[in-house]
């Protein structure tokens, strides 16, 4: 997956080698790009917007809903399925009929979790991390509370959280080794990112599936930061149930739907809460009963999001063209460049990396840290026209997104930051009002 960088990254020709070698290049003309002067380096929070979803909206606007009406229904009714298997192909490594693109990452993840507990009586132990993504912290200690559980927080931030008990851990990494300690008969579930949201550290996806199944627990992946980056090999690591988003490294807009996977083999074991008509056996019988459906249709809820179902097939035909491994060695490659120029660049103004050197366990973005980060990060999107994120408590995430980005745009972002801190343009920045950083 790692390669050598063809040159010196400081040099901004050896951004133009890699751009000149790269077999994903062609790819950055199918999105719009409204400013050609950008540095959009956000792709880790929303990625950019496909032509073809233009074109695929526009078309499903005028020509079915528009046309059709109601009638169109008789092909639309099944397309969460549909997505569902372009998905799994194009990014989690997975086969047909067991994944869905409904809802969103949140209920899906509700919806898995209180499905997996349920489905282990008799066992009250629920395993998360300090530094996973705040809703998913959140949905677990609402559960854990109300079915009275025990809920372990594994500490590898220092912030802690609910049942928090001390991990040694780098980079907020997961590691099977750490996690074993707290691995017993009495544990339900464990859930955990595949790439870190914020370090983009990412977690040893086999070793920790295997160790959780091996104690009879459910192990549930959310995926949001690491599908459509890297390689998850589903099948190969043996992952049993994940959920993730579509707008990240997915380019399929703010609020696409999500999707959720459940493999085959346990779909009939586990029964979710929210039991919608979608979920039916005769699901236009409308009958007194609720009964599940055979197959992965059990865990929809109702009625998806046909129009941005549409949006999340013309992105995921592209990434499908241009192939998950090869997105995952780009990605590789573009946060090595970065941390090339971390090193040789920002590391003499106060900066340090708060992510893998390992390109093997690091995903599509990097996080440095600075303890002004906040102020910096406002003087990148007002003052240089580059745009990352912010995260507390001094964090910049800064995003290789394999098809919409060029190494060129990487290198200018950098070179932008590195002038903003050599001359001390960056405290001009104004504050803003908005809650979004």
């Amino acid at each position: 997956m790692s390669q050598d960088l063809p040159g010196v990254p400081t040099a901004r020709s050896t951004a133009e080698a890699l751009d000149a070698s790269d077999p994903l290049a062609s790819f950055r003309a199918e999105f719009f790009h409204a400013d050609a002067e950008q540095c959009y380096l956000d792709g880790n929070s929303l990625g950019k917007l496909p032509l073809a979803t233009q074109a695929s909206v526009a078309s499903f606007l005028q020509d079915e809903w528009g046309t059709e009406l109601v009638a169109g229904w008789g092909h639309w009714i099944d397309e969460a399925q549909v997505a569902g298997d372009l998905l799994a192909a194009a990014t989690l490594g997975a086969g047909p009929g067991q994944t869905l693109v409904c809802d969103t990452t949140s209920v899906n993840f509700y919806q898995l979790a209180l499905a997996a507990i349920a489905s282990r009586p008799g066992r009250k132990t629920v395993i998360i991390d300090s530094a996973n993504f705040p809703t998913d912290r959140y949905i677990l200690e609402g559960i854990t509370s109300h079915l009275g559980l025990n809920l372990i927080t594994l500490d590898t931030d220092g912030q802690g959280g609910p049942g928090a008990v001390t991990v040694k851990s780098e980079h907020e990494r997961v590691t099977a080794a750490a996690l074993a300690p707290y691995l017993s008969n009495d544990v339900a579930l464990v859930t955990l990112q595949a790439i870190n949201y914020r370090s983009g550290a990412r977690s040893e996806l086999a070793e920790i599936q295997r160790a959780v199944s091996d104690v009879g627990a459910h192990m549930l992946w959310d995926c949001s930061h690491a599908g459509g980056a890297i390689d998850l090999d589903f099948d190969g690591n043996g992952i049993n149930l994940a959920v993730g988003c579509t707008y990240k490294y997915g380019n399929s807009g703010p609020g696409s739907p999500a999707w959720l996977f459940v493999r085959t083999e346990i779909q009939d074991e586990l029964q979710v809460p929210i039991r919608g008509w979608f979920a039916q056996e005769d699901q236009f019988v409308m009958g007194p009963w609720f009964e599940k459906a055979a197959g992965i249709r059990g865990f929809q809820i109702a009625s998806p999001s046909i129009v941005g179902i549409r949006a999340v097939t013309a992105s995921y035909e592209m990434i499908s063209r241009a192939g998950i491994r090869a997105i995952e060695a780009k990605a590789a490659l573009g946060t090595q460049l970065m941390i090339a120029l971390v090193d040789q660049w920002l590391v003499p103004h106060g900066f340090t990396l708060g992510t893998p050197r390992d390109a093997h366990h690091r995903g599509g973005h990097i996080i440095i840290r600075h303890p002004e980060a906040a102020q910096i990060a406002l003087a990148l999107r007002q003052i240089a026209n580059v745009v990352p994120d912010y995260r507390q408590p001094d964090a910049i995430r800064l995003a290789m997104s394999p098809l919409p980005t060029s190494f060129v745009e990487v290198w200018d972002g950098f070179d932008r930051l590195r002038t903003l801190m050599e001359t001390g343009a960056y405290r001009d920045a104004k504050p803003e009002t908005s809650r979004v950083t």
